[in-house]
């Protein structure tokens, strides 16, 4: 078997995108085709994420045939542990992509394209120089100022929103750690550590897909709020120990309704913030949304920029007793 990919980064996080090879999906809906890809063909997801293929922090976008009539593409995100419903780098990635190849016709000024993904259809805007901004589905505060007692540092407060998957959001000064300074290692054992303490003490339910209700991630934070042209340093751990070397296009929208729900900003303002690579996404809560579950909700639109790698073809032969991937763990 030999599956073709393009590869692709945003602010340094990969994306490797499926183009061809991957067994046929029968499912009718996305979701279907998540479950049905999870349950049959998860051996080419870990052949492609883990080593000697990928590594630890490969992350994957497999496209396959939208169910909804706007769709242009529909996608199906992977990383190294699983599949998750949503990802703003890979969005980021896939519309330059998509414009760049020829998949959606190049139009000038700027090129829409609309995306299918697991939490809902996202539309996004390529410029001519390659920049792409998109909206998300509606992002909404799902809990404040929680108490999630860990190991480590006891009881810890944290917030939990909604940007097309749900995180944990805590500033790293509240553990005594700093973006900056503080190794890389420290932060990791931290963001998975508060995001096991979070997922017990406080149940994600999400009111729409019960296939979205699970805690996908810890975000530290500087403590700022990137207004003023100043961007806000934060760090994403996700999907077990990974890092993301981006801003995390759905946790700078979930970061937004944060803001909202705390009033520390209004429709219409834009906010920076970097990642631990100094890559800036923008985020900018354009309007409101109906609410979710009782909760009121926003429409972010997020910014950045991508860049291709280059290509592969990728062969599973029958007598490799590691095509289907390892990982040594040591994250």
């Amino acid at each position: 078997m030999i599956l073709s990919t393009v590869e692709m980064h945003t602010g340094g996080e990969p994306t490797r995108i499926i183009v061809d090879g991957w067994p046929c999906l029968s499912g009718k809906t996305l979701l279907d085709k998540r479950r049905e890809a999870r349950e049959r063909f998860d051996h080419l997801r870990r052949g492609l994420m883990l080593e000697p293929r990928g590594h630890d922090g490969m992350y994957g976008a497999l496209l396959v045939e939208p169910d909804h009539p706007e769709a242009d593409l529909a996608v199906l995100f992977m990383h190294n542990e699983g599949y998750s419903t949503m990802c703003g780098h890979a969005t980021i990635a896939l519309a330059r992509w998509a414009v760049d190849s020829g998949r959606v016709a190049r139009r000038e000024p700027e090129t829409i394209v609309r995306l299918q993904c697991a939490c809902g259809l996202v539309t996004a805007r390529v410029a001519a120089n390659g920049t792409v901004q998109f909206e998300s589905v509606s992002a909404f505060a799902y809990a404040l100022d929680r108490i999630a007692p860990t190991r480590t540092w006891g009881p810890v407060t944290v917030d939990i929103a909604y940007g097309g998957a749900f995180y944990a959001f805590l500033s790293a000064d509240s553990i005594g750690l700093d973006l900056r300074s503080s190794p890389m290692r420290a932060i990791v054992d931290a963001g998975e550590e508060i995001a096991q303490a979070a997922a017990k003490a406080v149940p994600i339910v999400h009111p729409d897909e019960p296939d979205l209700a699970f805690l996908y991630g810890t975000i530290l934070t500087d403590g700022g709020n990137g207004a003023d042209g100043r961007p806000s340093r934060n760090v994403c751990i996700f999907a077990g120990r990974q890092i993301d070397r981006s801003p995390t296009g759905s946790g700078v929208t979930a970061r937004m309704a944060l803001q909202l729900a705390r009033r520390e900003a209004k429709l219409g303002d834009e906010r920076l913030f970097e990642s631990c690579t100094d890559a800036v996404f923008s985020g900018r809560a354009v309007r409101e949304a109906p609410a979710v579950g009782g909760r009121k909700s926003v429409i972010v639109e997020v910014g950045g920029h991508a860049h291709q790698t280059g290509e592969a073809r990728f062969r599973f032969d029958d007598d490799d007793p590691l095509k289907e991937g390892f990982t040594l763990g040591a994250g």
